[in-house]
Formats: structure tokens, sequence, C-alpha cells
């Protein structure tokens, strides 16, 4: 499956200067010329992209994670997380998926992918899960308390559009849905309901 990164909102021009690099983001900053002819600093962050997936269990239900990170309320989360450097996006996926939830797929369906912040350059990957085989148990980084949670797709619907829902990035095909009901029997169909 080949899959294409979406390109940002915001190009970092070549002439850019990397100012920070931290462990998640790097900053780059360059001089851009104003319509008035002046001159000023632009700058734009980027970071490591980022894969999330919803495994659809045997049953059809949907496996969302209850998911507790310091610093951070505990949330309704989809497994996911970034790629690694050198790791293409789909062995990414599968890697995030194992180890969230202890399941592998037969088949990935890519659901969107976006960059969804215009001063970020981070691109963000979301499929759908199916065939899942249970060939391990959840094994969470050292940051992460991890509870699997499968929910119908109802329930799944109701977390993501109204609930404490910790990745805002594929709320934007269920929002779509609660007002288009075109929209609403496409994801329907995708989730095979």
């Amino acid at each position: 499956m080949e899959i294409k990164r979406p390109e940002p909102k915001q190009l970092i021009p070549e002439n850019a200067k990397k100012v920070f690099k931290g462990k998640l983001f790097e900053i780059y900053q360059w001089e851009q010329e104003l319509y008035d002819g002046t001159k000023t600093i632009f700058e734009k962050a980027k970071r490591p992209d980022t894969v999330v997936v919803f495994p659809i269990l045997p049953d059809g239900r949907v496996l969302l994670l209850e998911q507790e990170q310091p610093g951070r309320k505990p949330s309704f989360d989809t497994p996911g997380g970034r790629i690694e450097e050198g790791e293409d996006v789909l062995s990414a996926v599968k890697r995030e998926m194992l180890e969230e939830t202890g399941y592998e797929a037969e088949n990935f369906i890519l659901l969107d992918a976006q960059q969804p912040v215009n001063k970020v350059d981070w691109a963000v990957y979301t499929f759908i899960a199916m065939g899942l085989k249970k060939v391990g148990e959840v094994s969470p980084d050292a940051g992460e308390k991890i509870k699997l949670f499968p929910v119908a797709f109802d329930q799944l619907f109701n977390i993501v559009t109204n609930e404490d829902f910790y990745s805002p990035e594929p709320m934007t095909k269920f929002i779509e849905a609660r007002y288009n009901p075109d929209k609403m029997e496409e994801l329907r169909k995708l989730f095979k309901l």
C-alpha cells in the first residue's frame, strides 16, 4: 500500500534555519518579505508524523483505549503514536496497534491523512484495522497506562464527537457525519456497519 504524505499548509523554505531541536519538536525560522516590502522573521515547528487506528474486533466493536499519561487527565483515545525515523507509515500503525492492544490485523484501510495544524509540519494518518487476531498483551510505554475499551459504533461516535476524546485529528470525519447523512453512511460502510 503506497501512502502519500499530505503537504503541509505552509512549507518550510530551504533557506530556513533550525534554531531549536528538542526530543519531539524542531523549530525553523526564516526572513520573509511581506506584501509592503518590509521583512520579518517567520517561524514553523516540525515534529514526527503520527498514526492512529480504529481496530475493529471480530464482533464489530471498535477497540478504543482508556489512557492516562503524566501531566494529562485520563481520556479515551485510539491506539497510535509517532512514526519512528526510517519507519514507513504502515509499519508504524502495525507496531503501535500491537504495542497498545496486543492485536494484529489482516487489513488496514486509510481513513484520512492530513496536516492538522498550520504552523507545524506534522502529518497524521488515520486507519481502520480489520481481521484482528490477539497475539500478545498490551505493552505500553513507561509513561502510559492503558486499558482496552471496546465500543459499538454508536458509542464510538458519541465518544469521538461529545466526550473527552484526546486525539482530535480523526474527529473531522465524525463531525462531518453528524451533519451529513451521506457522510454518515460512508463512515458506517467503512466501519462495516
